[in-house]
């Protein structure tokens, strides 16, 4: 009797939950939504961040808060949110360097981007170019023809090592025959921007956001962008793929939205639908590709995490081939 009473006691607590899922969903927001940006402000992240909470904000119809948490290359917001209560108050705007690459390039990583994060949805964000100091060779086809010989090597910046744009450079690299041209790590874009201008770099890494108004001004030239089609901003410049005649090549610092494992199915539905119809508003489109910014199509929480992965291990193989400076 006692075993028929626990069975039944916990049957009912199991349809309770059940039933308590759609009346969550339906009070949920009930409060400020916190969305952690795990970078400081004034980056290309911060700036999407910014434009996706303003706009979840009248998607829900609840104010949605963004905080900087900068630091350990994005690791320390991460955390934070992958600790958080799994309400829905607690969000998280990742990034490629949080979800794809910290668990490869990190010897010692903190968390694990797949199994300590529930995958929300894929934002797009900016393709990366490559800018030459207006000193250099026009294309990249000729840029890449003085690297073969020059000595000492050619040099190009980017914002540290282990980062997207370094990654991104390397496979260059790679892709153009494995041309030798010297990596120089910095902390952070704008003191390699700063360099590039000054004509100390020969070539550097950044989103197309970033590097346009170097580019319109003639300060520096931009030599290809890894999107799939040329940018509407910069029609003039070719992409990577048709500068290196390598179909299919594209890279870009993309951004994702997160919550906290076990966060509630319906509350996930609710987030989901909200993002997409943010992303299928055309005058929230065009604010984005104004600032650089190329958002994804709509996608569901499943696709997100197939595309996080997919990423994981289109960079796997180059973070093996370069682990010896990864280390150093």
């Amino acid at each position: 009797m006692r075993d028929f009473e626990t069975t039944r006691r916990g049957a009912l607590a199991a349809v309770a939950g059940l039933l308590a899922t759609p009346a969550l969903a339906q009070a949920w927001p009930d409060r400020p939504i916190r969305l952690v940006i795990p970078f400081p402000a004034g980056g290309p992240t911060d700036v999407y961040a910014r434009f996706y909470a303003e706009r979840m904000t009248a998607e829900l119809g609840q104010s949605v808060v963004t905080e900087n948490r900068g630091g350990a290359g994005g690791a320390i917001g991460a955390m934070e949110v992958a600790r958080a209560r799994p309400d829905g108050n607690t969000l998280l705007f990742g990034t490629a360097s949080t979800h794809a690459l910290y668990n490869l390039v990190t010897r010692q990583p903190q968390y694990d981007a797949a199994k300590d994060f529930q995958a929300v949805a894929t934002l797009g964000g900016g393709p990366l170019c490559w800018l030459a100091h207006p000193g250099q060779p026009g294309t990249l086809a000729d840029f890449l023809a003085k690297a073969r010989t020059a000595r000492p090597p050619l040099a190009y910046g980017s914002p540290g090592t282990g980062t997207l744009m370094h990654l991104a450079t390397e496979i260059l690299k790679r892709e153009a025959g494995g041309v030798e041209i010297n990596h120089i790590p910095y902390r952070g874009a704008a003191p390699a921007m700063n360099d590039l201008v000054a004509g100390t770099l020969a070539l550097a890494v950044n989103t197309l956001g970033a590097g346009l108004a170097l580019h319109q001004s003639g300060r520096a030239r931009m030599l290809a962008v890894a999107s799939a089609a040329r940018a509407p901003q910069a029609p003039e410049v070719p992409t990577a793929a048709e500068a290196l005649g390598r179909p299919g090549f594209t890279a870009v610092l993309w951004h994702a939205v997160f919550a906290p494992p076990g966060l509630p199915p319906a509350v996930l539905a609710r987030l989901s639908a909200a993002t997409n119809a943010a992303l299928s508003d055309a005058a929230f489109r065009t604010r984005l590709n104004a600032a650089g910014i190329e958002p994804a199509a709509p996608g569901t929480p499943g696709s997100a995490a197939a595309y996080i992965a997919a990423e994981q291990a289109r960079y796997r193989p180059i973070v093996e081939a370069i682990r010896p400076e990864l280390d150093a």
